[in-house]
């Protein structure tokens, strides 16, 4: 499936900053329910956690963004 994600801490105004990525679908638990997204938004909570303080050659994780969708 498709997520925006952060590689590294960049400025928002670098193409990089918010990357298209693919991920593997996440699996329903019981007691979870899967929905088909069918848009997104960037919202101030995601510009926060893409400017997150760590050195931007540290290698991390993708971080995937999307709090509204």
């Amino acid at each position: 499936m498709k997520a925006v994600a952060r590689l590294r801490p960049l400025p928002i105004n670098q193409a990089e900053a918010l990357q298209d990525i693919e991920i593997s679908t996440p699996i329903a638990e019981p007691k979870d329910l899967l929905v088909r997204v069918e848009a997104v938004s960037v919202n101030p909570v995601d510009t926060k956690m893409r400017r997150q303080n760590s050195p931007p050659d540290k290698k991390e994780p993708p971080r995937v963004l999307g709090w509204d969708a």
